[in-house]
């Protein structure tokens, strides 16, 4: 048994199964710290769908750290989605429109497989945050299933359901001492104690959490790679595509929930009815405020994690650039084409024309003072075509994803070992379409869940095969990193060497993965290593 599981050497470590019973035939059931919950089959894969980690936070708690559930008698039946994070329904994230809205929402999924040959020896467990600009999705995403991944690595896979938006990521902390900020951070953290506490009844390994995230969950996860209540509860981490420079400042976050206010039709003395407001008024108002604001001031979103002082003590790039991130094995990276889903879908959470990358530019130069001219000259110089849609794509990839995730990567490495990749693959359909490898095309990927968009046109135009052939070395590559920390899968893969800043290796993922040192040379002379951030 590892250092780290000798800490649980004793605990129950498998959920029931009737003795003597098939895979299939009786529900399995697991002990929690709050009561037992019943599941059901999925194959051979066992799953649990919205267990509560934490008490619904509503009325006097709706803006405050998640609370522990109400224990419950009997066997609590966890087979279907709860309440899904209030939200404005969008294009970009497609949600099954039969999920329900709610505050009872801070619940996770579980997956374990079970095999004939069980031993009851615990798993690795891996732990999901889902994006969508921290005001957008769900875990109960079918993109986000984890069973194929659960047996594929013969791993736990948890995916966890946050607050979002106005409930949990748009700091009204200015306003009272009734609300706190970072609440979808608190949420998570509140489930990786649950994790910690909870999971060997299911067959994980509270001793080895990798946590793992994308876009804005991947945010999180740099956030929380540099948070201090966050030490201890995960392992190794994971980050796709994250926008770790986005992060408020207490003004920033103090003049958005003016606006907030002014969009809800409170005065400022009037804050607290916040509190008892119907739940469907808060969305309305953030709905307006989350197009809004990166439609004023391109490149900035509404809602992020904001810099308390406590849980996010400074900005989280300072951080990793003054060595004191989490000392965890790290994987971290960008696809190729990261703008480009969001000028396919027309949406405002990303700058894709000139016009919107040059107002980005100008508030970047008016918010870092200490930037001369020259500076912001030599960024602009590494984009030729910025006077065209090309460039403006470019830009915006660049300064959203693929330098924060650079900077994370210079810091983080000096003191843990570290990975960076860039997914290049995609489809004749992706390519035709002039997505690319955009921004989340990466993700049935790691999940092995193709088709699970409705109407999915990625294989219209052929490809499948490859694009199987590449998941399956992107997930042996993830699962090899859960067990063990090291990206090594033995299967005959492009041997992934770690990062260095001298060096900058990178696993370029493609129809043949390769591995090149010092992909983005220019940029990093061009951006300097001086973190730019919309702050």
């Amino acid at each position: 048994m590892s250092e780290r599981s000798e800490r649980i050497k004793g605990a129950t470590t498998q959920f029931e199964v009737e003795p003597g019973s098939e895979v299939g035939d009786t529900e399995p059931v697991a002990q929690t710290t709050w009561g037992r919950v019943s599941g059901r089959w999925d194959g051979p894969v066992a799953v649990w769908r919205s267990i509560p980690y934490a008490a619904a936070p509503s009325g006097p708690n709706r803006f405050r750290p998640p609370l522990p559930p109400r224990p419950w008698d009997g066997i609590r039946e966890c087979t279907a989605f709860g309440e899904i994070a209030p939200q404005t329904m969008g294009t970009m994230v497609p949600v099954d429109s039969g999920l329900r809205m709610g505050e009872d929402c801070l619940w996770l999924n579980v997956w374990s497989p079970r095999s004939s040959a069980d031993t009851g020896a615990p798993r690795p467990v891996l732990v999901w945050l889902h994006g969508g600009a921290y005001c957008l999705g769900t875990a109960a995403q079918a993109i986000y299933d984890g069973r194929k991944l659960a047996e594929a690595g013969d791993v736990v896979v948890v995916t966890v359901n946050y607050r979002l938006g106005a409930l949990g990521f748009l700091d009204l902390s200015s306003l009272s001492d009734d609300f706190t900020p970072n609440l979808g951070l608190h949420d998570q953290i509140a489930a990786l104690h649950w994790v910690r506490d909870n999971i060997a009844a299911f067959g994980g390994d509270p001793g080895n959490v990798t946590l793992f995230g994308e876009s804005s969950g991947a945010g999180c996860v740099t956030a929380l790679l540099t948070a201090p209540p966050a030490v201890g509860l995960f392992h190794q981490a994971i980050a796709q595509s994250p926008p770790a420079t986005t992060v408020f400042g207490q003004a920033r976050a103090a003049a958005v929930a003016q606006r907030f206010l002014e969009l809800i039709e409170l005065p400022y003395s009037r804050a607290s009815e916040l509190l008892e407001c119907p739940i469907e008024r808060i969305v309305t108002a953030a709905g307006v405020l989350l197009d809004e604001i990166p439609l004023q001031e391109p490149g900035r979103l509404a809602a992020a994690p904001v810099v308390d002082g406590d849980l996010v003590p400074t900005y989280p790039i300072d951080r990793f650039q003054q060595g004191r991130s989490h000392r965890v094995p790290l994987i971290i990276g960008t696809n190729k084409d990261e703008a480009s889903l969001f000028r396919v879908f027309r949406s405002p959470i990303m700058p894709v024309t000139p016009d919107a990358v040059n107002v980005m530019l100008r508030d970047v130069a008016a918010n870092h003072p200490d930037m001369s001219p020259e500076r912001i000259a030599e960024i602009t110089s590494a984009y030729p075509d910025l006077a065209k849609i090309r460039g403006a794509l470019a830009m915006s990839t660049d300064a959203a994803f693929r330098m924060p995730a650079h900077w994370v990567a210079d810091g983080h490495a000096k003191h843990s070992p570290t990975w960076t990749y860039r997914f290049d693959h995609a489809t004749p359909m992706l390519k035709a379409a002039r997505v690319g490898a955009g921004h989340a095309t990466e993700l049935p990927y790691v999940f092995g869940n193709f088709g699970t968009l409705n109407h999915d046109p990625t294989f219209w135009l052929g490809g499948r095969k490859v694009a199987m052939e590449v998941s399956g070395r992107m997930q042996r590559r993830w699962l090899a990193f859960a067990a063990h920390g090291v990206p090594a899968a033995i299967d005959g893969s492009k041997h992934w060497p770690p990062y260095r800043p001298g060096t900058r290796t990178t696993l370029l993922i493609d129809n043949l993965d390769r591995v090149v040192d010092n992909l983005d040379r220019d940029l990093h002379t061009a951006w300097g290593e001086q973190a730019v951030g919309f702050s």
